[in-house]
């Protein structure tokens, strides 16, 4: 019995994606709930489990867009192991013995690039092609044949695609043929762009600055990390006191987690707190939802268990939408300071940075102290510059006199 392999509905305004990589081979065995294949979409990206259990027919190619619900293999319940497709015969096109599209089930070849792969010898089996479904192009050809082409003395004649190549740049630069790689956009990394771009145009962005002496943060945690991490089973981080004092922030200064929907200004009554992750698909940002009502611990659970499986691509879609407020720690990755870029329809975002010990002035003394600087960059048709400073400095307050979060004054 076949049982339909159907790309799942992973969201209500998703409407397709990429099948992005088989996990299992064609004629695999597998069993039911194994993961089968990624699906890429411009949310997530997610494994999609097998259904049942059975030997695995692959209908569709990794790369290729596929519809919600449509499907993309069969598992034979029976058991029996699908024969292997025949290879496709070359057919003598007269130049190269490169296959026309029409004689081959390889990849579709358009005129242009038949003629280049032959006159540059590659192989179109081996090309990527990215045109439409697939189709390989005379740039295709090109880049192909720049990527495989080996290095040649100074001196030497340049074969036909060294024609496209520059000479090396700079007096001591070396000889040789150089190269490019072209890699087609994943449906997030598209979206990613897609939305930034939307950011710039449609708010009138302006960031604000502070800087926070971490010590007190840095000594609390220092002082109940063992026995925090014994009765919660997760590390005390810098994290859960942000999102903490951001929530302290926003009760004083809703307006800054308001955004604009036509001609009117919706301010929600709850918290829901985007934290900003990377991944190897691009920057994720999972919502804890009702932050307001979550503790340090739970927190921290949040955070570890939304990053964990946006990482590993278990993240669902709709634990990526709707936050009303976005924290991004580019600190992480060494960043001194940054002017990080709102997150739509959200009107703010707060963006942490590397702690670094720094000279300041306390009580009239020079001292030395581990400093963190902040940025909101908030959305100035919405929040005014009163209402954004007074917001960044309620922050600032709460991480340098922790007790301010427990007592909430």
């Amino acid at each position: 019995m076949a049982i339909d392999i159907k790309v799942p509905s992973v969201g209500e305004s998703v409407v397709e994606g990429v099948l992005a990589r088989w996990i299992k081979k064609n004629g695999d065995m597998v069993k039911a709930n194994e993961p089968l294949f990624e699906l890429e979409t411009d949310k997530a990206t997610q494994e999609v489990a097998a259904p049942a259990a059975g030997v695995l027919h692959i209908h569709v190619k990794e790369g290729e867009k596929v519809a919600i619900g449509s499907l993309v293999g069969r598992l034979d319940a029976a058991g029996s192991i699908p024969e292997p497709s025949p290879s496709p015969t070359p057919v003598s096109t007269g130049g190269g013995n490169i296959p026309s599209p029409k004689e081959a089930h390889g990849p579709i070849l358009m005129p242009a690039a038949r003629q280049a792969a032959a006159d540059l010898g590659v192989d179109p089996t081996k090309i990527f092609g990215t045109g439409k479904a697939g189709r390989i192009l005379k740039e295709d050809v090109l880049a192909a044949s720049q990527v495989s082409a080996p290095s040649q003395p100074v001196g030497q004649a340049s074969a036909p695609v060294a024609a496209t190549s520059q000479a090396p740049i700079g007096p001591h630069a070396q000889s040789g043929a150089r190269s490019e790689t072209r890699t087609r956009m994943s449906p997030i990394r598209l979206r990613i762009a897609e939305r930034l771009l939307q950011a710039q145009q449609n708010a009138a962005i302006l960031t604000t600055f502070n800087e926070v002496d971490m010590s007190s943060v840095m000594e609390l945690r220092t002082r109940f990390k063992e026995s925090f991490q014994k009765r919660h089973g997760i590390s005390l981080g810098f994290m859960s006191f942000f999102v903490r004092a951001v929530v302290e922030g926003l009760k004083s200064f809703p307006l800054v987690h308001s955004r604009i929907d036509g001609n009117e200004i919706v301010t929600p009554s709850y918290a829901d707190i985007g934290v900003a992750v990377s991944t190897e698909k691009g920057l994720m940002v999972p919502v804890l939802r009702n932050a307001e009502n979550l503790g340090f611990a739970q927190i921290e659970q949040s955070i570890s268990d939304l990053a964990k499986r946006a990482r590993e691509n278990k993240i669902h879609v709709s634990e990526l939408q709707g936050g009303t407020f976005t924290i991004t720690n580019g600190g992480v990755f060494g960043s001194l300071l940054s002017t990080p870029i709102i997150n739509p329809p959200q009107s703010a975002i707060l963006g942490m940075h590397t702690i670094q010990k720094r000279p300041v002035v306390v009580d009239d003394q020079i001292v030395i102290r581990p400093m963190m600087y902040l940025a909101l960059s908030y959305d100035h048709r919405i929040i005014d510059g009163k209402e954004a400073v007074s917001f960044l400095v309620r922050v600032k307050d709460c991480i340098e006199n922790p007790e301010r979060i427990l007592l909430e004054v």
